[in-house]
């Protein structure tokens, strides 16, 4: 499988509607072998540019946005992840929402962002945190998607890996100034669920912040197939499709993992042999 992600900027001063042009333009020169392309999280109106949600709103299936990864799509005779949008969903809510678009132009799978970023941000005020978790079949593999602050919630990635996730997208928009962290939990979620996370986020500067980008695609032994620098650009990644399959059969840890209620159900005090053991020797060290 050849992954491209597209790591874009969204400067102040470049309309919404000037930039899916551009973009677009910039899918349909991509590798034409490309088998899946991926995008940054909120790409059209820029994560930062908070009071242009509102007028920026569409709705997911017959957006503009989802549009162009239709042509898209057809064109590259791949799959195409948009990134992610604001969504004005049939509730009427605002939600922070991505899509999977396959060749034949149809939503193979969609995802609102669950964990909505508060800290120096009014994402909570403006948009609806996601309830739903999917999982879905599609030819490239399991796919489930995850949005930037997303990573770093274990508990949400462990319930992706047990419902048989094979890879996580994850669209980002995340700060230069926190980069390091970006780089390591990326690595993490792959090595300790066994998939490949395929993780692009956005490059340079809107709203006064410069955006981190690094986008990557990680195995699930860890190894860093690809990586982008900090500038916009095209990153491909050549992933083998039994990467997953191989890296649980030579080293099986997800079958050692306890069930996830069998974790709460621990003893909260020391076992009686451990507790006599210590009272015995004086010793708490071990």
């Amino acid at each position: 499988m050849r992954i491209a992600l597209l790591q874009i900027e969204s400067p102040d001063d470049e309309a919404i509607e000037s930039r899916r042009a551009r973009v677009e333009q910039e899918l349909l020169t991509l590798d034409p072998s490309v088998d899946l392309v991926v995008l940054p999280e909120l790409w059209g109106v820029g994560y930062l540019h908070f009071e242009a949600y509102e007028a920026s709103a569409e709705p997911l299936e017959s957006g503009p946005t989802v549009a162009l990864a239709r042509r898209a799509a057809a064109a590259l005779d791949a799959h195409v992840h948009i990134g992610s949008v604001v969504e004005r969903a049939r509730d009427g809510v605002l939600r922070n929402t991505s899509a999977l678009v396959s060749p034949a132009g149809d939503i193979v799978h969609s995802f609102s962002k669950i964990h909505v970023f508060g800290y120096e941000s009014i994402e909570p005020e403006l948009l609806t945190p996601g309830a739903s978790l999917v999982v879905a079949d599609t030819p490239l593999g399991r796919i489930a998607g995850t949005t930037c602050y997303d990573v770093r919630f274990p508990g949400l990635w462990q319930e992706i890996s047990d419902r048989g996730a094979e890879l996580v997208t994850v669209p980002a928009a995340w700060p230069l100034a926190r980069v390091d962290h970006w780089r390591t939990l990326t690595k993490a979620r792959a090595i300790e669920h066994q998939i490949v996370v395929v993780a692009c986020n956005a490059a340079g500067a809107h709203a006064g912040v410069e955006l981190g980008g690094h986008s990557r695609v990680v195995l699930p032994t860890g190894e860093i197939v690809a990586e982008a620098g900090t500038e916009p650009g095209v990153t491909y990644a050549d992933v083998d499709a039994d990467a997953v399959a191989s890296a649980r059969a030579a080293f099986p840890v997800l079958a050692d993992r306890l069930a996830r209620e069998a974790y709460p159900a621990l003893a909260s005090t020391a076992s009686s042999t451990a507790a006599e053991s210590i009272s015995e020797t004086g010793d708490a060290a071990a």
